[in-house]
């Protein structure tokens, strides 16, 4: 065991011993999401490295601290990407960070989740043992497929130690376009388009104009160029970049509704009348909205419709910030808090107050 894996080791240990709560902790960039901070700092930003990259595999596998910047730049020299788009909030984002907070940026409505290209992990469990997930697959006796589970965990199961993941070619060609319409019909033309072979990898609405980016084959885009119209996006790149990084106007502004809110909702849903300035994403099934409105009518708004509710930044957290569970899915995350780390040191409280 090479010495940052030992100290990583000892300050568990103890901790599980002395039941001191540990805050994983990379670069801090996502410092705001989740539940008030709890606990001592375990910092991972001395265990860094990618340590195997296979082009011809489409497989990285890299350290937890591991600068986001530094695995992307890899990637980018062999035209390769991390095809989900995670958010990266800043220069300081690990891809332990990444993969703790399951974040999925533009290209989602494409290609899938953050889980969805998590191959393997390693993880400390809170007794300081090392666990092996993926690969050699390894699974508990309930037959989860822990690799993916750690995808949005925020930290609460174990110490990422590692990940490798699933990369894909850039596009060969791509293009934006840009249509002036209102919301309602956003939506329903967004939901003719996904019933229809078109090469569509991201999708945004706001103010009235909805912006949909086309990638693939050159032949394929300009086809559907053709098909769709629209007029051309003439900086496409600067949109999706700051979208991805929420470094845009609607999510950077500083004045207006300090709450700002992520529903998930099947995409054909019609727009939701709740107060406050909306950003639709991933063809309809992502709503953001800023607003001043209260946790109840907001949740209940969701689930009326299917979806839930999450507060991704801002307001008042006393109301939690993730949408509640069921009794029979907050049993499971109990369980699993439990199989990995018994005496619950794994940042505390950072999904729900009592897990």
């Amino acid at each position: 065991m090479d010495q940052a894996l030992q100290q990583f080791r000892e300050r568990i240990v103890a901790a599980t011993a002395n039941k001191t709560p540990l805050r994983i902790r990379g670069g801090g960039s996502k410092d705001w999401y989740g539940q008030a901070l709890q606990g001592d700092i375990l910092d991972t930003r001395e265990h860094t490295g990618i340590l195997a990259y296979d082009p011809t595999e489409l497989v990285i596998t890299a350290r937890a601290g591991t600068p986001l910047a530094e695995l992307e730049a890899a990637l980018a020299e062999r035209n390769q990407m991390l095809a989900f788009e995670p958010p990266r909030f800043g220069a300081a984002s690990t891809i332990g960070g990444v993969v703790a907070a399951g974040l999925s940026g533009p290209r989602r409505q494409a290609v899938g989740a953050a889980r969805d290209f998590v191959l393997g992990a390693v993880l400390m469990d809170g007794h300081g043992e090392v666990l092996r997930f993926g690969g050699q697959v390894m699974k508990n006796v309930a037959g989860y497929d822990v690799s993916r589970l750690l995808a949005g965990s925020l930290g609460t199961l174990g110490l990422i130690l590692e990940v490798s993941l699933k990369v894909l070619p850039r596009p060969f060609y791509e293009t934006t376009l840009r249509f002036e319409m209102r919301k309602t019909d956003a939506i329903t033309q967004l939901n003719q388009w996904g019933g229809q072979p078109l090469p569509i990898s991201a999708s945004a609405w706001h103010g009235g104009v909805l912006i949909v980016r086309l990638s693939g084959a050159e032949a394929a885009v300009k086809a559907a160029t053709q098909k769709m119209g629209g007029e051309q996006e003439a900086q496409a790149d600067i949109f999706w970049n700051e979208l991805r990084d929420h470094a845009n106007p609607y999510f950077s502004a500083t004045s207006g509704p300090t709450a700002l809110w992520r529903l998930s909702v099947p995409p054909t849903t019609l727009p939701l009348a709740l107060e406050g300035e909306q950003l639709m994403e991933w063809g309809g099934a992502q709503r953001w909205l800023r607003t001043e409105l209260d946790a109840t009518t907001i949740r209940s708004a969701a689930s009326q419709v299917g979806g839930h509710a999450t507060l991704f930044r801002g307001g008042d957290k006393s109301v939690g910030v993730f949408h509640p569970l069921t009794p029979a899915i907050a049993k499971i995350h109990r369980n699993l808090k439990n199989a990995f780390g018994p005496s619950g040191i794994f940042n505390p409280g950072r999904m729900y107050t009592d897990f």
